[in-house]
């Protein structure tokens, strides 16, 4: 069986004696290893892939009591998690679907190790793509003075689909702050780079407007503080003076899409751990 634990704690010496020598200890085989120390914090950070057992397969949570001991002699934030597992994933939408496209496609195609158990919006567009993919499309309207209620069924259908990701795939609707404390480091959200500038509607048009020569998109954690949350993945593509505000807009979808991927995928394969305001990502 072939396991990843991640970890953090207050960096001393010994750390990666005392793990790589617990694995050694229970018959684990490493495979992939990463540590970071912040040096602004004083803490550390570690990724290990490996493989253990040879019949018995013990489980994550097993090798994680066994691990407890070690885990409260150093104050470390461990977790074991089994890597062929698909992480049970919701996604929502409004009316731009180009990543929940890209998504479904990388998905279906194995390349992105989640599954999929629900699509939530709060428009009917994408119901027949849903269908199309065999995915239950949940229709959860939000209206003036219907917010609390539509958050409660978005729970609901979290919650009885047993996901542990939520993925805001150009999802226009703002969560509430305590529904954003309820995900912390479980819900990613996607948008635009020209943020904190061209707030609001019609964002490549204002961009067009001033002649911007990068197009970026953001990918992060969701938190109370609106597209503040701490930042995953970013990317740019550089535009020119030929291209005007669909141009501009398109070659924004592509940008978001792939970065929006890259999130979910690290994010399922555990490479992402939370530090403060800010992430380590161990590509």
């Amino acid at each position: 069986m072939r396991l990843i634990l991640t970890l953090s704690c207050r960096d001393r010496a010994g750390i990666v004696h005392a793990v790589s020598g617990f694995l050694f200890e229970h018959g684990g085989n490493i495979l992939e290893a990463a540590q970071f120390e912040d040096t602004t914090t004083g803490r550390f950070f570690m990724r290990v892939a490996f493989e253990i057992g040879d019949g018995s397969r013990p489980m994550a949570a097993q090798i994680e009591d066994r691990f407890a001991p070690l885990a409260t002699r150093f104050g470390m934030q461990a977790y074991f998690r089994e890597a062929q597992r698909r992480l049970p994933t919701i996604i929502m939408v409004s009316k731009l679907g180009h990543c929940l496209n890209d998504l479904l496609f990388r998905w279906r195609s194995g390349l992105l190790p989640i599954d999929v158990r629900g699509i939530v919006s709060n428009h009917r567009d994408f119901e027949p793509l849903a269908a199309s993919y065999g995915i239950q499309f949940h229709h959860i309207p939000v209206a003036s003075g219907s917010k609390l209620r539509a958050e409660e069924r978005l729970v609901e259908v979290f919650e009885t689909k047993g996901a542990e990701l939520l993925v805001l795939a150009r999802y226009m609707q703002i969560l509430s702050d305590d529904l954003c404390r309820q995900l912390r480091g479980r819900a990613i959200n996607i948008h635009h780079s020209f943020l904190p500038s061209f707030k609001g509607a019609r964002p490549y048009q204002q961009a067009h407007e001033l002649g911007v020569k990068l197009i970026g998109a953001t990918a992060h954690y969701v938190t109370p503080e609106l597209d503040e949350g701490p930042i995953i993945e970013q990317d740019v593509a550089r535009s020119s003076h030929s291209m005007d505000a669909a141009a501009l807009a398109a070659l924004g979808r592509d940008v978001e899409s792939a970065v929006l991927a890259r999130a979910v995928c690290w994010h399922a394969e555990h490479r992402i751990l939370l530090n403060g305001s800010k992430t380590v990502v161990f590509h």
